[in-house]
């Protein structure tokens, strides 16, 4: 009988048993007690009742009921990898960030791609924003950079993100999604969205493969120097497999033939030795260009014009090992914005003001208070007075758990404190809302110069397919939205739409 050539992953047991061939395990229970039989409950005769003292099943089925910890509200489905940061360039003079240090050094790291807001068991290949985080292993402790596959995002200030994020998600009544519907009312009553939504509808929406794809920061961070000089960054990661996308009608036929294509295609990938790698760069602009900026640096709705502010290349990252089980290494890890290293800073970005408090949140509600000690999340070192709570690996022994003492306990790191800006600020607290800004500039320039004659085609066609769903008030305000952006795109959009109702196409 002829075997079919199998990929990396469909070997994955074959390749464990080669490697444990010599091995003479016995099973046990969570306790690590031997069982003598595995596969038969303690029963009163053959078909008597089963025993409640028997505790290998009880064992058994107490943890099988709590094998699932509430998936993410947001990137709930995804793929990770292990690998390094490698700095190729000196960029010193704009941080002290560990990091960065040297040229040459190489810092370990874990990246876990995702979509946005499909479920765990949607398919790969849905229109989808695709997160891209990645989690440095520093002698400083931990940074995660936590960021998506397109340079803007819909919406600028995160009071906003849980409104959106619910017209992706699942219409509470119907319980069915997409619902245009809540999609295109929102978009087109926060116009700031406008951006987004041509790099959304544009082929991005749908990468070909996690390793064919760009990453970015989204946000605006700062970066602090050994001198104390702030200035304000973003990062770019930019793929060396080439970028790779699929047109809707290919993504709708892998989705019905393989709903894990992306996560199959990086596994594959790494343990075929094919690891895939991104150089890495930043963007900087200093407090006085930022002051002088015709647009707000710190929307996360915009991009800094590379003509301005070119790319500056810093270092690249390879990714060159699979987890070793993917609940430890990838459904348990957690990626917080406000994990940042000395060096490294916030800045006015009123998106990543929010995810600075709701990433850390998340993972306290899905993991738990100890999610950081997890394996997967942990620092280096690791001396705090944070003590107890729910699943505590480091009790951190005898030390003292309050500062300050006289006990030896851990006290204050001048480096960090050193490095820790000093940011004057003013203002009257009150509600602003900063949508209304120019939200028009970019997308024009994007679908103007950067698309080419057969990407704004397809960029309408996708645009229409998501629009010829839902009602007529809500394709006028794209059309008048879209017509914003620029005039061609909202009478084509428009022409779409009415060639479609005349030939009565259905979607």
């Amino acid at each position: 009988m002829v075997t079919p050539k199998r990929d990396a992953a469909a070997n994955q047991l074959l390749e464990f048993s080669k490697e444990h061939e010599d091995d003479n395990v016995s099973v046990t229970t969570t306790y690590g007690v031997p069982i003598g039989k595995k596969d038969a409950s303690l029963t009163v005769g053959y078909h008597g009742p089963i025993l409640l003292q028997d505790t290998v099943l009880i064992d058994e089925l107490s943890h099988f009921s709590r094998e699932r910890i509430p998936e993410r509200v947001v990137h709930a489905k995804g793929a990770g990898a292990f690998g390094y940061f490698e700095v190729t360039h000196d960029i010193t003079q704009y941080t002290a960030a560990c990091v960065f240090s040297q040229i040459g050094k190489k810092t370990p790291i874990a990246v876990r791609f995702s979509q946005v807001a499909g479920e765990l068991g949607y398919p790969d290949t849905v229109r989808d924003v695709r997160g891209f985080a990645i989690k440095f292993y520093t002698e400083d402790g931990i940074w995660d950079l936590v960021g998506n596959n397109q340079p803007t995002f819909f919406v600028k200030d995160c009071i906003l993100f849980p409104s959106f994020i619910h017209t992706l998600k699942r219409n509470p009544k119907t319980h069915l999604r997409p619902d245009y519907d809540m999609f295109w009312d929102f978009v087109t009553l926060r116009q700031e969205t406008m951006h987004t939504s041509v790099i959304f509808f544009s082929d991005r929406g749908i990468p070909a493969s996690y390793r064919k794809m760009h990453g970015y920061g989204v946000n605006t961070f700062a970066f602090v120097n050994n001198q104390g000089q702030f200035s304000y960054c973003k990062f770019h990661y930019r793929t060396n497999q080439g970028i790779s996308n699929l047109s809707s009608e290919q993504a709708q036929k892998i989705a019905g033939i393989d709903t894990d294509y992306h996560t199959r295609d990086l596994y594959d990938a790494i343990a075929n030795g094919d690891y895939p790698s991104w150089d890495f760069y930043i963007q900087i602009m200093t407090p006085e260009q930022a002051a002088k900026n015709p647009y707000d640096p710190f929307d996360d709705t915009k991009v800094w014009l590379h003509a301005d502010y070119p790319l500056i290349p810093v270092g690249r990252f390879v990714l060159n090992r699979n987890p070793n089980n993917y609940f430890a290494e990838v459904e348990q890890i957690g990626f917080d914005v406000a994990h940042l290293i000395p060096g490294i800073e916030p800045s006015p970005d009123r998106m990543l003001q929010g995810r600075l408090f709701n990433y850390g949140d998340t993972h306290r509600y899905r993991l738990g208070a100890n999610n950081l000690q997890l394996a997967v999340n942990a620092p280096f070192n690791f001396h705090s007075y944070t003590r107890d709570g729910e699943s505590t690996i480091h009790s951190q022994g005898g030390a003292p758990n309050y500062h300050p003492n006289s006990f030896k306990g851990p006290d204050n790191d001048r480096r960090a404190h050193a490095l820790a800006p000093v940011i004057p600020l003013s203002g009257d607290a009150k509600r602003l809302d900063s949508g209304n800004d120019d939200n028009f500039t970019q997308p024009r320039l994007l679908y103007r110069r950067v698309l080419k004659p057969d990407e704004r085609g397809r960029l309408i066609q996708n645009i229409v397919s998501w629009l010829k769903p839902t009602n007529s008030v809500m394709q006028e305000r794209a059309i008048s939205a879209f017509s914003l952006v620029d005039t061609d795109l909202g009478e084509k959009i428009k022409e779409a739409l009415n060639s479609l109702v005349q030939h009565h196409v259905v979607l």
